[in-house]
């Protein structure tokens, strides 16, 4: 997951042009490949049940093959009270590194669209700055999962007020319990600016605290609030979304493709003036079992 768009105000010649392009052409391999990997993942489970593979998707580092759509609607952004789309598309690819050992893979890549917030700045869409997320996990946890790694952000936005013209990087962590029908843990990372054109530099906090009650039938209620701090601010630095919703794991097909389903809705109870007031989230899920 990823926090709301901030402005920016950087700068790039023509150089940094040709390199913010030659980036947007190189990012589709950060999409089609994960995405052609899981298609051909192999044989469906279909002995795992509609509740069990809902647990899994509410696992972070778990050993399952997925790709999430999670479309993000934040609305009220600005005085112009805009509406701004942010689609991440993620896909999760577990890699099996011995017995011991799970290697999770987790790319966000962001597809924006935001209408004009405030007089004197355009409406503007297209790629955002691709974050890829490394877990190393061990295998077989039981009672406290968990995953650390590397996180980092490359600076392939196609318009300078879609991403912070900054190569970043930092720790990610994960942890988790499941409890009966309980799944709670959190995920948090933090990363700094190392390099790059934009005249800003990025030292950002993300916390997603996630609770999920999983009912029969793969239908589940969940909070999953996306939390982020930018210290390179003086003030206004937290947006805390407060809120939640719900989902359902269904299975299509002959072959009983697992899709899972989820819609919450957020109010920001804390947050910058330029930040939308309401976020609303649709999520479709493609689960690719081993």
């Amino acid at each position: 997951a990823s926090g709301p768009v901030r402005p920016h105000d950087s700068r790039r010649n023509e150089g940094n042009a040709m390199t913010r392009e030659t980036w947007s052409t190189r990012a589709a391999l950060w999409l089609v490949v994960p995405i052609a990997a899981a298609l051909f993942a192999g044989p469906l489970r279909a002995e795992e049940s509609e509740t069990e593979l809902a647990k899994k998707t509410q696992n972070p580092v778990a050993d399952l093959i997925s790709v999430p759509f999670q479309n993000n609607f934040s609305f009220g952004v600005g005085p112009r009270d805009a509406t701004q789309w942010l689609l991440n598309v993620q896909p999760v690819i577990p890699i099996r590194l011995n017995e011991d050992w799970n290697l999770i893979t987790r790319t966000i890549v962001p597809i924006i669209s935001q209408g004009s917030p405030a007089p004197g700045i355009d409406h503007v869409g297209g790629l955002g700055d691709i974050n890829p997320t490394l877990f190393l996990s061990p295998a077989g946890s039981k009672k406290l999962i968990w995953g650390v790694g590397p996180t980092m952000t490359f600076p392939t936005a196609s318009d300078k007020q879609l991403g912070s013209g900054k190569y970043s990087a930092g720790p990610a962590a994960v942890a988790l319990t499941m409890q009966g029908p309980w799944v709670v843990g959190a995920l948090a990372n933090n990363q700094w600016s190392f390099a790059g054109w934009g005249d800003t530099k990025v030292n950002a906090l993300l916390i997603q605290p996630f609770v999920n009650y999983n009912l029969p039938r793969g239908w589940y209620l969940t909070s999953a609030p996306i939390m982020t701090a930018n210290w390179a601010t003086h003030t206004d630095k937290w947006i805390v979304p407060v809120g939640g919703g719900g989902g359902k794991l269904w299975r299509v097909g002959k072959v009983g493709l697992p899709i899972n389903t989820q819609l919450q809705g957020f109010y920001n109870a804390i947050k910058p003036d330029f930040a939308g007031d309401w976020q609303l989230r649709l999520q479709i899920q493609f689960l690719f079992p081993k």
